[in-house]
């Protein structure tokens, strides 16, 4: 990964700043406006011009690389300990928010603009939001769940999770939630893969416990997100009135279809089964490392009938499909063969069967529709949010060439700029 030669802290701006040189890509109609300059003002794309910027503009010149949205993972947990086991249910929230603060910074410095949270301990995502909404630290811009909610003894027992049992409990400690700021609720309806013993073939909610979950969620205008390992489970899920789903370990056919025609969100974290050595690398005991591979084959299967069930095309949004998206589990902005966990994930889902411009939509445009910034951010386009990465190769072609990102906007500021300086003109001095 490249050194970055500029302060972690992005750097405010006045006034505009023009991005020259470069190649725009639209992640949503899968095309790329070539040799084109973006004008940067207040936060905000304000033009896309193939005309010159003024004599004096600033501006950066990107040199014919490629620019695209910055990235939104979707699955996170920034205050997750490793070895699981280790986690301390007691441990001080200053200690966990800290953890979680430098993975979150880690994620933007990397490209990660937008992160969705999906359980954080003593809801750390929502103190992070809090200190950058108060100007005190610098991070993503996150959405949220605050704690998961999970059944007693379920698959979040040890991880600092609220607990609850029967539809009233599940009511009110999804009310605590939201009430405490949470933007979604996360539950767990099945076991996983991280604890010996455990199954994702069984349910470990009941279908009134599920509406309960959807009922609070309801009130707030807002939804509710399952850890989903199997078929079975989800289809109650789905008659319940989840929209989003994590995993989906072991997903069946018919299962795959009901979720295109109910238009879910299905975030896969394929790399949860596909890197044995990141994991001994994190502590992980080998047998859960045996146990993760176990389950590949037949992860990548399901996510494999998912597509075949059909992807939601953002421009028929009635149309049945299941938006795929791109999360990670694991701290996104973590080193991972020669890139991070974000782009790793990218790559993974296109080797699961989808083709470049929907891995892009998947941790891009896709990714802003369900965290609420559709039409806000997670494209380039003007009007909306700066929020910019640049590849040196062309994304469409290959989703491979995110692993090289010099340069990283949020909301118009630098966070980095590793481009080389373009020499003077007439040479050297």
């Amino acid at each position: 990964m490249p050194t970055t030669t500029t302060p972690r802290r992005p750097v405010p701006l006045d006034g505009t700043l023009w991005l020259t040189g470069g190649h725009v890509v639209d992640v949503v109609g899968g095309t790329i406006r070539r040799n084109v300059n973006a004008a940067v003002t207040g936060g905000r794309i304000e033009t896309i011009t193939a005309a010159p910027p003024p004599p004096d503009a600033r501006r950066v010149d990107l040199g014919g690389r490629y620019l695209l949205p910055g990235l939104i993972s979707v699955h996170t947990h920034l205050s997750v300990t490793y070895p699981f086991s280790a986690t301390d249910e007691a441990e001080n929230p200053g200690l966990t928010a800290l953890r979680a603060l430098s993975r979150a910074q880690d994620a933007l410095h990397a490209g990660v603009t937008t992160i969705r949270c999906v359980h954080e301990q003593h809801r750390a995502d929502l103190l992070i939001r809090t200190g950058v909404e108060q100007g005190w630290v610098d991070a993503p811009r996150i959405v949220g769940a605050g704690r998961a909610v999970s059944t007693t003894g379920g698959h979040g027992h040890g991880s600092a999770c609220s607990y609850a049992d029967g539809h009233d409990g599940f009511l009110r400690a999804a009310r605590e939630e939201l009430a405490a700021g949470a933007d979604l609720i996360k539950v767990f309806i099945t076991g996983g893969i991280a604890h010996e013993g455990e199954s994702f073939t069984g349910a470990q909610m009941t279908l009134d416990e599920m509406r309960a979950v959807v009922r609070a969620a309801e009130e707030h205008g807002s939804y509710v997100t399952a850890h989903a390992g199997s078929g079975s489970a989800i289809r109650e899920a789905l008659a319940a009135g989840v929209r989003g789903y994590e995993h989906a370990y072991e997903l069946d056919d018919a299962t795959a279809k009901e979720m295109a025609q109910r238009r879910v969100f299905l975030t896969p974290t394929l790399c949860v089964t596909r890197c044995p050595s990141w994991m001994a690398e994190h502590s992980f005991s080998a047998w859960q490392i045996e146990r993760a591979m176990e389950v590949g084959p037949g992860h990548l299967a399901s996510i494999r009938r998912a597509i075949a069930a059909g992807i939601a095309d953002p421009r028929d949004p009635g149309a049945p499909g299941i938006t795929m998206l791109a999360g990670t589990d694991y701290p996104p902005g973590e080193p991972i063969e020669d890139t991070v966990v974000a782009v790793r994930e990218m790559e993974f889902l296109a080797e699961a069967g989808l083709d470049p411009a929907q891995a892009l939509r998947a941790g891009t445009s896709d990714a802003a529709r369900l965290v609420g910034l559709g039409g806000k951010a997670g494209a380039v386009e003007e009007g909306l949010l700066a929020d910019l990465i640049v590849a040196d190769g062309d994304p469409l072609s290959d989703v491979s060439a995110l692993r090289r990102i010099p340069f990283v906007m949020q909301a118009g500021r630098i966070v980095r700029n590793d481009l080389p300086v373009p020499a003077p003109i007439g040479g050297t001095p």
